[in-house]
């Protein structure tokens, strides 16, 4: 009887049970691999140093950005920071080391929709492959942004729902999951990790015409203060604290006319994310779309129950519907609003990755030597990510980050001097010169915009020189005249930075 449960055992992990093995170690290696480059873009420096101030102020409760209160964002991402800190050090690893957890959090709780709502570890493992391999997942996991920290828990909370409706063992388990990480997905990105679970949830059974189980509505009675209690971690001292201003700026403004209008400058077509969301699930984009071909052909011959039995178990019609409801509400919700970015539909691969998952193990089924390339596929763009992180990635964020910049100056013995910009604002320049920044009363980062601002502003304070970066185009503006004494000290591919002081 041993050697039958040892092979059966076997044949549960998949063909080769050592693959497996080896895969999700290198898919961690992977994902904390290289954390250490440079923070790029206007928003890693801005939320590494808002929580850079809460940490160095031993205050949890109150983002602040340049001292002056920033309410754009819960506090989750910058509590994974603070932690980080405490145990690292500021630094770039620190800063994104949270956001990778979170992307591998997403990985395992793919692994638990396979394994618990299909029961076979087969699909588990071929679900987490996808989702370890896609690009989408890889690069925001890879960056201190709320993308992956939203996902994480949506991901998690919808796992807990589907693994109950699908698999009743330990319903209670599978309910505190589902209401817990909705707690925490509304300390990861606001309202949205409130919305999102209970209107995919509901749209699930408009799908399949019927009702919840009267255990789940009952569920209700304990679930909703759980989230709320979670939530409230944060957002009951905020309250106490800012009052008002706290539900404008964070409630009013960032949530509802942020959706509502392009009042923060991110317009983008109504189909913006039916062709980004593809792109996001690379390089499983021509299975996801083979999916959307699959149901557009049979989308009035819908089956219930069980459907197929692929190998190790059985993928349940029920499990596909709730992979399109989960799809389809970010996909709708965000297509609808007024500012779009690429990572606000993040939440919506997952699902994207479960259909795709179904198609390739179908494909599987009738041609098992096609696993053998697919798993070729997922470790070749381990292998390429790696190889760009080496190779590229460094060369990149030297060139489109003023770390550079600022090491040159601090070298020079500047380190003390204030930073100001001639026609433009860099954001990253919060995480590399903190506290040294010129800015205007309401906090924002003050712009000049000729050479006599600069002299006025010297003469007018102290006559202190300053430090000032700005665009190649406009350096002969600041070096040839003769109102002010400029000399460049370093450039990356962008900005210019010199320092000025009076003749």
């Amino acid at each position: 009887m041993q050697p039958e449960k040892t092979k059966t055992r076997l044949e549960e992990l998949g063909e080769h049970g050592w693959f497996w093995f080896v895969f999700f170690a290198l898919t961690i290696f992977v994902y904390l691999f290289g954390l250490t480059i440079p923070l790029v873009g206007p928003d890693e420096p801005r939320y590494a140093q808002v929580a850079r101030e809460m940490f160095e102020r031993g205050d949890w409760v109150t983002p602040t950005l340049g001292g002056f209160n920033w309410f754009e964002k819960p506090a989750l991402l910058y509590w994974l920071e603070i932690v980080s800190y405490h145990i690292l050090g500021v630094n770039e690893f620190a800063a994104r080391f949270g956001p990778a957890l979170f992307g591998l959090g997403t990985v395992l709780s793919m692994w638990m929709i396979g394994r618990y709502a299909s029961g076979s570890r087969r699909i588990a493992n071929w679900l987490a492959m996808l989702t370890a391999s896609t690009l989408g997942i890889i690069v925001f996991s890879r960056g201190a942004s709320f993308d992956i920290i939203l996902t994480f828990p949506i991901t998690a909370s919808l796992a807990g729902f589907i693994i109950y409706e699908l698999n009743e063992n330990n319903p209670r388990i599978a309910f505190a999951t589902f209401y817990f990480f909705i707690g925490v997905a509304l300390l990861a990105k606001g309202l949205i990790g409130l919305v999102f679970p209970f209107a995919i949830v509901g749209l699930f059974y408009l799908f399949v015409r019927r009702w919840p189980r009267r255990d789940l509505i009952y569920s209700l009675v304990w679930g909703v203060p759980l989230f709320l209690a979670v939530a409230a971690t944060w957002y009951l001292p905020m309250y106490l604290r800012h009052g008002y201003t706290f539900i404008d700026e964070f409630i009013i403004q960032q949530h509802f006319q942020r959706f509502t209008s392009n009042k923060y400058q991110h317009p983008q077509p109504f189909i913006f994310f039916f062709w980004v969301l593809p792109l996001m699930t690379l390089p499983w984009m021509p299975l996801f779309l083979l999916a959307i071909w699959q149901k557009i052909k049979h989308l009035f011959r819908r089956t219930r129950g069980q459907i197929e039995t692929i190998n190790a178990g059985p993928i349940r019609a029920d499990l596909e519907v709730f992979a399109w409801a989960w799809l389809i509400v970010p996909l709708a919700f965000f297509s609808f609003s007024g500012s779009k970015l690429p990572g606000y539909i993040l939440p919506a691969v997952p699902p994207a990755l479960m259909l795709s998952c179904y198609q390739i193990l179908r494909i599987i089924q009738k041609r098992p030597v096609v696993a053998n390339w697919v798993k070729g596929l997922a470790v070749s763009t381990f292998v390429v990510i790696a190889a760009v992180i080496i190779f590229f990635v460094p060369r990149f964020a030297n060139a489109e980050t003023d770390k550079k910049l600022f090491e040159t100056a601090n070298a020079k013995g500047l380190s003390q001097l204030k930073v100001t910009g001639l026609f433009i604002v860099s954001h990253n320049a919060e995480f590399y010169a903190p506290g040294r920044l010129i800015r205007d009363a309401d906090g924002k980062q003050h712009k000049f915009y000729s050479v006599h601002e600069i002299r006025d502003y010297i003469e007018s304070n102290g006559r202190e020189p300053l430090l000032v970066l700005l665009p190649h185009d406009y350096v002969r503006q600041l070096t040839a005249n003769d109102i002010v004494k400029s000399k460049v000290l370093e450039e990356n591919g962008e900005l210019t930075i010199a320092v000025v002081e009076l003749k």
